[in-house]
């Protein structure tokens, strides 16, 4: 039977309300039920904001940039996004914003900040990362602290390699962590240095995007294992790119050189997030016939989470890449995978466990190293939530296996309710909120930890079930 529509439309309203006002837990409806078709489908169009890794780099190596660069559709409304805006003017670097988001204006400060302040950064992983690397251009202490979780998320690494390049910096609480002090001192000598394998790939990042302002600038060998290289490559891809920095990088991805001599400025325009455009392609992935197309998104992209459509062709989904967008259809069955190697794309990674929950057979998720140490141990987090709905979800250390219950996840009208926890994570309420497509009785708690990345998600799932009717 047909829920009216206006009843469906007070539900649609309801995800539109701004996140402050979002009913927590949030009750999630199935296509199902918000349409009364048992064999729903939709088709649809939607952009996500800008992609928080681009923005961020884009912004930080503006503010470094020589005179005033133009970014267009940069991320900024996002805790993330403005914790780094914040930070990067209490350096001494001016930005502005025009009032609807669409570009950002950053008067860049030649390699030159302001000394003598602190920054709080909350659990902003990524901006701790750079601006810890970019603090060593200040004119004297820059002080870093975040909340509670950032507290642990590990920074020794960096600290390392800093200090090893000539860097002062005074850990203030636990060894390896913020808060710390950095005594900035203009600049750094520079030189050569090896890393192996790290935790994460921001600590490279963050090095290259500094290294220009370095005296003999910076020579970086990569050994080991290289963690998260796509995120590095983009990093490069940036600066030489769109900055103009003299860049140079070996085939096989192990050295690179970086030229001293700073670098222009620049206009450049943000790629949608990928990241969170996989949670648009796993929602039409549940449903067979459906379509999701995700306009700037294309396999070129400097994100490498924008080749996440090719996992989901794996499992039995019609893919394309044309006209600009990344579009994914629905599979007529989803098929587990032997094994889905998401090294370079680990953020995608909780999209495709809650995709995994409805396919027939296991699906096996390696790569995943760096997701022990994001805004939560997201291998333990998907495991503990996914087994809520009777899935088996088998851990190691760097991988998890998603074993649907036998005879498929249970999606009668009256199956248990379940309320799943987010643990202050944005990645993992977006990919718990597919689940709620397809199983009723699904409530989604703190649904305003989007805010992280993507703060109108839950207005665009209220696009795809607005497609669905």
């Amino acid at each position: 039977m047909r829920e009216p529509m206006s009843d469906a439309s007070a539900y649609l309203e309801t995800l539109r309300k701004p996140l402050g006002k979002l009913p927590d837990p949030l009750p999630l409806r199935t296509l199902a039920e918000l349409t009364g078709n048992s064999a729903p489908r939709f088709k649809c169009a939607i952009m996500p904001p800008g992609s928080k890794s681009l923005s961020n780099r884009a912004l930080l190596i503006a503010a470094l940039a020589e005179g005033d660069s133009l970014i267009k559709r940069p991320l900024l409304d996002a805790d993330d996004a403005k914790r780094m805006l914040g930070a990067l003017r209490t350096l001494g670097v001016g930005v502005e914003a025009h009032p609807k988001g669409d570009f950002v204006v950053v008067r860049g400060a030649g390699g030159e900040l302001r000394g003598g302040c602190e920054l709080f950064l909350n659990n902003a992983g990524t901006a701790t990362r750079f601006l810890t690397a970019a603090a060593v251009l200040a004119h004297g202490p820059v002080e870093i602290d975040g909340n509670e979780r950032m507290r642990e998320r590990p920074l020794g690494e960096l600290i390392g390699l800093l200090r090893e390049l000539g860097a002062e910096i005074e850990e203030l609480g636990e060894p390896g962590f913020v808060p710390i002090r950095i005594e900035g001192r203009g600049t750094l000598r520079g030189g050569e240095i090896v890393i192996p394998t790290t935790q994460s790939s921001q600590f490279v990042s963050a090095l290259v995007m500094v290294a220009p302002w370095f005296e003999e600038g910076l020579t970086i060998h990569l050994e080991g294992e290289i963690t998260s290289g796509s995120y590095i490559d983009m990093t490069t891809g940036l600066l030489a790119g769109v900055a103009g920095a003299e860049v140079f990088v070996s085939e096989d991805g192990r050295t690179i050189e970086i030229a001293p001599g700073g670098y222009g400025c620049f206009e450049y325009e943000v790629e949608p997030d990928a990241s969170g455009a996989t949670y648009l392609w796993g929602a039409a992935a549940l449903f067979p016939g459906s379509l999701c197309r995700v306009p700037g998104m294309h396999f070129t992209a400097l994100q490498h989470d924008a080749r996440f459509p090719m996992v989901l062709r794996r499992m039995g989904c019609p893919i394309e890449y044309s006209g600009g967008s990344g579009n994914v259809t629905g599979a007529k069955a989803l098929e587990g995978l032997d094994e889905a190697d998401l090294s370079q794309m680990p953020d995608t990674a909780m999209t495709l466990a809650a995709v995994a929950a409805f396919a027939e057979g296991p699906t096996r998720i390696t790569g995943l190293r760096t997701l022990r140490v994001k805004e939560t141990d997201r291998i333990e987090a998907i495991a503990t939530e996914l087994s809520k709905i009777g899935c088996r979800v088998d851990t190691k250390a760097d991988e998890l296996t998603v074993t649907p219950p036998e005879g498929g996840v249970d999606c009668s009208a009256g199956c248990e309710a379940v309320t799943f926890d987010t643990y202050d994570d944005h990645r993992m309420a977006m990919s718990l909120a597919l689940i709620g497509l397809r199983r009723p009785n699904v409530f989604i708690n703190d649904p305003g930890c989007v805010n992280k990345t993507y703060a109108g998600f839950w207005a665009d799932l209220a696009s795809i079930y607005e497609a669905a009717l």
